[in-house]
Order: structure tokens, then C-alpha cells, then sequence
């Protein structure tokens, strides 16, 4: 039998292990943890936006010639009858000259407009309208920005990194806990030929988990868009951005399994190794263009499709800090990250040919 066949065949004798490990369980709920935040974000701004809609659209440019010094009165003359509106009253210091400070009573007044968008909200005082509150109810671009920033912050720093230290530790590392690795060296097959398809048969059940993962958040986030710009955005971009964030989450797995199945093997306690490549792909960010080059993470972001966006309160200095290196292109991220992989897996080759079992230490 050849080598390519011995692999086929260790791939499939694990894969069902790999995916239905009860040590990798909990690697289902990282995955499916963005498209959880996704649907429950959907179903309450469609919530939202039908219960401020079944009580009246006004036109935005209605909405936008109200101005400050207006009555309450003049505003529903112009806009018709709030969607919601609140009164009450409270007593407040004041400064009257030589009498010092007394007390007067304050007449609040807040009524609230919807245009299909924005939540526009005027307060008044005393019968005069003293502040206008504008507030956005996501829109399609700033969702899609939203899941760029939960896709690269969550899914490939967490989700898909901590997902592969559960199921590719395992691979070795999991059978000599339960005292059956020796089963698989007494059989007639290659160490480094059982070291790919044991690879195999990880990368296949992460590469679907984080895969179908990816997939599900994109579908949530999309599904409740308005259609009109869902359909404009499938015609367009929209096909695209998904194969390039299901591609990201498929190469994080090439990657990072590769290093922790390494760690299997090499460190009697991996987790070490794991908390100092998290601590190199936390502080990514912070290291010079050249350095940020050397992470897994700089190549996986380089692939992804819209940029991760970073709050406009960031201080000037800690934003150029946290300004993450011009991305690498497509072609040098994607072979940059195979190249990483093969010569990972080949310094692991090595490790399990001279690999010992000794049950009573571990």
C-alpha cells in the first residue's frame, strides 16, 4: 500500500475521533458563538424597526428642518404625532441674584420620530426644544464592519486558536492520556506517514467546524438586512467576501494546527507553548512591520476582506501603535502560510520518530 493511501486510511479512522471528541466538544460552541451574537442582534433591530415603523415614517427632511427653540407644538405640527413621548417634572437650584440660590421648577418634555434609519429624539425645557439626538439603527455597512472586527478580533485570535489547541493536541497528545497510543506504532506503518494522517484528519473536521463556523456568522449577519441592499450586495462584493473569510478561517486551521499538533509531540506540557504564541498573537499589534510579519495572525487578516475597524476615541498615539502592518498580498499571504505549515509539520516528523511512550509520566 502506498504512503498516500496509509494516510487515507489513518485520516479516516480518526476523523470521526477529531469530530466527536468529547474533549473537543466545546470547540462546536467557539465556532458557533459569532452567528449566536449575529441573530440576536438581527432579531432585535428588526424588532425595532417594525414596532417604530407600525407607528409612523416621517420623511428625514421633515426630521432635519426641526431646529432648537422650537415648541413642542410646532414639532407635531411639522411631524405629526410622536412615536413615543415622556413628561416630567423636577425641581433644580438656581442663582437669583441677591437672594442666592432657590429652587424652580423644570418642565421636561421628550418625543421621539423614527425615518426608517435613524431614532430622532427632541427634548425640551420648559416648553422650547433645548437638545436633538440623532441614533442609527445599524446599517448594512456598519454591520459588515461590525463582523470584520468580530471576525478578526474573535474568531481568528480566539475562537479559531484556542478551537485547534483542542483538536490537534489531542491527536497525540489525548492517546497518550487514554494509553492507546501504542497501538498506532506497533502497527505497520511510517511514523511520519501516521504524523499526516492524523494531520489529515484534524485539519479536515476544523477546516469544516471553523468552515461551516465562518459561513453560519456571514448568513446571520446578512439574512436580516434589508433586501434591497442584500441583493445589491450579493450582485456585487457580497460572494466574494464570504470565500475570502471561510478561506481565512480554513488557512488559521492549516496553521495553527500544524504548530499545536508540533507541541503534541515536543513538550510533555503544550499548554506552554500555546499561552506563548497567544501572547505573540496578542501583542501583534504593538510590534514593528517586520516583527508583525512574522505572525500567523498578520497573514490570515491580510486575506480578509474589509479591514477591522478601530474606535474613533482611540488616542492618536495608541492608534499608530495599534495601526496593524500594510497587508501582505493574497498569493504572499497564502503561500507564506503553506511554507509556515510544511516546515512546522517536517520539524515534527522528526519529533515522532523519536518519540518514546512512557505512560507513568504522563
Amino acid at each position: 500500500m502506498s504512503a498516500f493511501a496509509q494516510i487515507w486510511v489513518i485520516t479516516k479512522l480518526e476523523i470521526g475521533r477529531a469530530f466527536f471528541s468529547r474533549r473537543a466538544l466545546w470547540v462546536y460552541l467557539l465556532a458557533i458563538f459569532p452567528a449566536v451574537i449575529f441573530i440576536g442582534h438581527g432579531i432585535d433591530i428588526r424588532f425595532k424597526r417594525d414596532r417604530w415603523s407600525s407607528k409612523g415614517i416621517v420623511a428625514t427632511a421633515v426630521l432635519d428642518s426641526i431646529s432648537k427653540g422650537m415648541t413642542p407644538e410646532d414639532v407635531i405640527a411639522k411631524a405629526g404625532e410622536p412615536v413615543m413621548k415622556r413628561e416630567w417634572k423636577y425641581r433644580r437650584r438656581v442663582e437669583d441674584g441677591e437672594k442666592g440660590k432657590e429652587r424652580e421648577t423644570v418642565h421636561r418634555r421628550s418625543m421621539d420620530y423614527f425615518d426608517g434609519v435613524r431614532r430622532v429624539n427632541f427634548d425640551f425645557e420648559n416648553g422650547k426644544l433645548t437638545r436633538i439626538g440623532k441614533n442609527n439603527l445599524m446599517t448594512f455597512e456598519e454591520d459588515r464592519k461590525v463582523f470584520a472586527a468580530v471576525f478578526q478580533f474573535f474568531y481568528l485570535r480566539l475562537a479559531i486558536f484556542f478551537g485547534c489547541l483542542g483538536i490537534f493536541i489531542n491527536l497525540f497528545r489525548g492517546e497518550m492520556l487514554d494509553k492507546s497510543l501504542h497501538f498506532w506504532f506497533l502497527a505497520p506503518v511510517r511514523r511520519d506517514v501516521l504524523l499526516l494522517g492524523k494531520y489529515c484528519a484534524g485539519l479536515i473536521s476544523s477546516s469544516v467546524i471553523f468552515g461551516m463556523g465562518a459561513l453560519l456568522s456571514f448568513s446571520a449577519m446578512v439574512a436580516f438586512q434589508d433586501p434591497a441592499d442584500l441583493q445589491r450586495y450579493l450582485q456585487a462584493e457580497g460572494p466574494g467576501h464570504l470565500a475570502w473569510y471561510v478561506l481565512a478561517a480554513v488557512l488559521g486551521c492549516v496553521g495553527y494546527g500544524s504548530v499545536f499538533l508540533a507541541a503534541g509531540l515536543l513538550l510533555r506540557n503544550p499548554i506552554i507553548p500555546a499561552v506563548v504564541m497567544l501572547l505573540w498573537e496578542s501583542i501583534n499589534g504593538f510590534l514593528p512591520d517586520l516583527l508583525q510579519k512574522l505572525s500567523v495572525l498578520h497573514y490570515l487578516q491580510s486575506l480578509c476582506p474589509v479591514p477591522a475597524p478601530m474606535d474613533a476615541d482611540v488616542p492618536p498615539v495608541l492608534r499608530m501603535i495599534l495601526s496593524p502592518a500594510a497587508p501582505s498580498s493574497a498569493w504572499v499571504a497564502i503561500l507564506g502560510l503553506l511554507a509556515f505549515t510544511a516546515l512546522v509539520l517536517y520539524a515534527a516528523t522528526y519529533a515522532v520518530r523519536r518519540l518514546e511512550i512512557n505512560y507513568g509520566t504522563e
